[in-house]
C-alpha cells in the first residue's frame, strides 16, 4: 500500500464482513515477509488497548508504542477520541505507520475528520468488485455467474461459500446480527424492526424516486425521523443515496432522491426473496442496483473521480445514471432485456456535452470493470 507512511495515518472504511480485518492481517504478513518491521495489531473491542490507545497522552502513547514500526488498528471506532490519539502518534512519534480500520463511518468520521486533516488517506473497502473478481475467472464464468450475484450478491463470505442454502444463511445472518450493530450500539436506536421495515419499503423502490414523507406515513414515524434513519443506514453502508441532476429544465425532476443497496444480497435477505430470476417481477430493479454499486466500486478502485445523479423530467423522460466528470456529462440507462431506447431529446438537445450509452447484458463487463 503506497500510502504507509509515518506522516499519515491509512484509514479503511467498509461495512462489517467484507474482509477489513483480513486485509490488515494480510498487509502484516506481506509486511513480515519483505521487511524486518516490528509491528503491533491490536482492536479497539480490547477494553485494555482502548484505554491506552484512548489515554490522549503522548508519554502513554509513546510508551506503548515505542519498539514498533508500525500500529494496525482494526475497528478502532470503539477507542475514545481515536482521531486525536492517531493525531498525536502521527505528529510526536514520527517512526511508527498508523493502519486504522472501521465498519461505522458516522462515528469514525466523526473522530478522525477534523483531528486528521492532512494527516490521513482514506479508503472505502466494499463487498467484492466484478473487477476484483475478473482476477478469478474468465469472462464466460463471469456471466455465468450473473444470476447467482443479482440474488446473492458479493460479500466474501457469499461468493466463497459451498451451496445456495449456505450463501442464503449467510446472508440472513448478516441482516439479523450485523446490519444494524453499529447503529444500536453507537446511535443508541432500540428498534431495529423500524429500520427493516424501512429498508423493505426501499427495496420496492429501486429506480424510483422516493418520498420522505411517503415512508413516514407508511411507518408511522415522523419525517425527521425517517430522514435520520435513512442518513445513518448510508453512513454504516447499508444504502447509497443520488440526487437528481438538473442545470437548466425547469421540468427536470430534484426533489426526491433514489436510494441503491450496497449489496445486492442484502436487499434480497431484507424482503427474503431468493428465488431464480425467471419467478421474479423484480428483474429490473436487481439489474439496476448491480450495475450502479458495481460502477461506484470500479470508480472508487480505480480513482475515477465523477459526481454522480439520476435524471428524470416531469413528462416522464429519465437516465438511470448520470456521471458528471472531466467537464462531460455521461447518461447511462440500464435494461436487461434486449430493447435500446433512444437517447431522450431533451437530455442530448440541452446539454452539449452530454451522452447516452445503453448498458444491458452484452456490454456491461466493460462498464464495471
Amino acid at each position: 500500500m503506497q500510502s504507509l507512511s509515518p506522516k499519515r495515518a491509512a484509514i479503511i472504511y467498509g461495512p462489517r464482513r467484507v474482509g477489513k480485518t483480513t486485509l490488515l492481517n494480510s498487509l502484516k504478513e506481506q509486511l513480515e515477509e519483505t521487511t524486518k518491521a516490528s509491528i503491533l495489531s491490536v482492536t479497539g473491542e480490547d477494553r485494555f488497548v482502548s484505554e491506552w490507545l484512548g489515554s490522549q497522552s503522548i508519554e502513554v502513547l509513546k510508551r506503548n508504542l515505542e519498539s514498533y514500526n508500525y500500529l494496525f488498528i482494526d475497528e478502532a471506532q470503539h477507542i475514545n477520541k481515536i482521531g486525536l490519539n492517531i493525531k498525536l502518534i502521527v505528529d510526536n512519534i514520527p517512526d511508527v505507520v498508523v493502519v486504522a480500520t472501521g465498519s461505522s463511518s458516522f462515528s469514525l468520521a466523526n473522530q478522525i475528520g477534523e483531528p486528521l486533516v492532512g494527516r490521513k488517506w482514506q479508503y472505502l473497502l466494499y463487498p467484492f468488485a466484478q473487477l476484483e473478481l475478473n482476477s478469478y475467472e474468465n469472462p464466460l464464468e463471469t456471466r455465468g455467474r450473473l444470476e447467482e450475484r443479482l440474488i446473492f450478491g458479493s460479500y466474501p463470505e457469499i461468493v466463497l461459500a459451498p451451496s445456495l442454502d449456505a450463501k442464503m444463511q449467510i446472508l440472513n445472518s448478516i441482516v439479523d446480527n450485523y446490519l444494524f450493530r453499529d447503529l444500536l450500539i453507537l446511535e443508541d436506536l432500540r428498534r431495529s424492526d423500524k429500520l427493516l421495515d424501512l429498508l423493505k419499503l426501499l427495496a420496492f423502490q429501486i429506480g424510483n424516486e422516493v418520498s420522505i414523507s411517503a415512508l413516514a406515513n407508511s411507518l408511522n414515524l415522523s419525517f425527521h425521523t425517517v430522514e435520520k434513519y435513512l442518513f445513518l443506514l448510508e453512513e454504516v453502508f447499508v444504502i447509497k443515496r443520488v440526487g437528481g441532476f438538473s442545470r437548466n429544465l425547469r421540468k427536470e425532476v430534484i426533489k426526491n432522491s433514489r436510494y441503491y443497496f450496497l449489496d445486492n444480497g442484502v436487499r434480497n435477505a431484507v424482503i427474503n426473496n431468493f428465488n431464480d430470476l425467471g419467478t421474479r417481477d423484480d428483474v429490473g430493479m436487481l439489474w439496476e442496483n448491480y450495475l450502479f454499486v458495481e460502477r461506484l466500486k470500479k470508480r472508487e478502485y480505480l480513482d475515477i473521480y465523477a459526481n454522480h445523479y439520476f435524471w428524470r423530467t416531469y413528462d416522464q423522460k429519465e437516465i438511470d445514471l448520470i456521471e458528471e466528470r472531466d467537464g462531460k456529462l455521461y447518461g447511462f440507462e440500464f435494461k436487461w432485456g434486449s430493447k435500446e431506447p433512444k437517447a431522450p431529446r431533451d437530455w442530448l438537445g440541452t446539454y452539449d456535452n452530454a451522452t447516452y450509452e445503453v448498458m444491458n447484458k452484452g456490454n456491461y463487463l466493460d462498464f464495471i470493470t
